[in-house]
């Protein structure tokens, strides 16, 4: 099977005042048709960097130093703008984390939607409301025939959530990146989002970058999990061996301070000590080594190799190396 999407050695820093910020740092992943690959991370890490700089749409003191993208088999990372416009548009599309950031306050939603319809097929205006009240349908909005005609402040979170879900189906996309796209709704309406997702990723094959830094969040929805931390992936596998069997002390932190629903009352929850590192100086060896209680000489001085520890399971930890 072909990936959608792949990243080979990717490597993007920023020019700053202060000298060259190293936000991502020789990454690689694959993403499969009608997967879920969750990013996580904490804040700073490199995420929204890592898709911005798949999108090209990183500013300008940007530099792309390192690696390949490839879509479909076809090699972007030298695409110029106005091809690069193109795939956007047929492509990818995306879902932030705010939903009113894309949507327009003063236009009904319905009318939003044909827009984002008739920008990307050409067909007439009857055909396009006809689709996207399919695509409302899809998402699970009810009342479709009147909501259609509505503002974004007449709906809910949630709600709006959806609509935005329905306009990044639009373009029929092959890849949707979802940039914490539940991280502004309450617990039971995130469950609904993610539950969706599943069910979009079912009904029309798209794949899905999901980006969050709550373990918690991605493990009902994705298939596969990325760890990053530093700009760097530092483990990757599937989300059972992930959650059940996690190599790399950054993901046994993470998992740690996580809220359990079946924890005893007496039992609190561990919080990762120390502060991430200074991206305009990021430490020769493994980037957690400052803040890894199993830290040891070589991990401060060298970057570890990546190890296979399971089927598709690999960490970058001195802990792992025979």
């Amino acid at each position: 099977m072909q990936p959608v999407l792949q990243l080979t050695n990717v490597s993007v820093s920023f020019e700053t005042p202060y000298g060259e910020v190293e936000a991502v740092r020789d990454v690689s992943w694959s993403l499969n048709p009608g997967e879920v690959l969750a990013i996580v991370g904490e804040s700073g890490c490199g995420k929204t960097v890592m898709v911005q700089s798949i999108m090209k749409l990183l500013p300008k003191n940007s530099k792309l130093k390192q690696g390949e993208i490839v879509v479909d088999g076809q090699d972007i990372t030298h695409y110029k703008e106005r091809k690069m416009r193109k795939l956007r548009a047929n492509a990818f599309s995306m879902v932030f984390q705010d939903p009113m950031s894309s949507l327009n306050p003063t236009i009904p939603i319905g009318k939003q939607m044909v827009e984002a319809i008739k920008k990307h097929h050409k067909i007439s205006t009857d055909e396009a409301k006809k689709r996207a009240k399919k695509l409302m349908r899809m998402v699970e909005i009810d009342d479709v025939e009147e909501r259609f005609h509505l503002q974004p402040h007449f709906f809910s979170g949630g709600m709006r959530q959806r609509c935005v879900l329905a306009m990044a189906l639009a373009s029929e996309p092959k890849v949707i990146f979802a940039d914490e796209p539940t991280t502004a709704l309450d617990v039971t309406v995130q469950a609904k989002i993610l539950k969706l997702i599943r069910e979009l990723k079912e009904k029309t094959g798209v794949s899905f970058v999901f980006i969050s830094h709550d373990l918690g969040v991605v493990a009902g929805v994705a298939d596969r999990v990325a760890i990053m931390y530093a700009g760097k992936i530092v483990e990757q596998g599937p989300v059972d061996d992930i959650f059940y069997e996690p190599a790399h002390p950054y993901t046994k932190g993470l998992l740690r301070s996580m809220p359990r629903v079946d924890a005893e009352s007496y039992e609190r929850l561990i919080p990762i000590e120390g502060t991430p590192v200074d991206m305009l100086n990021p430490p020769e060896g493994c980037p957690f080594a400052p803040r890894c209680e199993h830290c040891m000489k070589i991990c401060l001085k060298k970057m570890p190799p990546y190890v296979e520890v399971g089927e598709k399971h690999r960490s970058a930890c001195w802990l792992r190396v025979q």
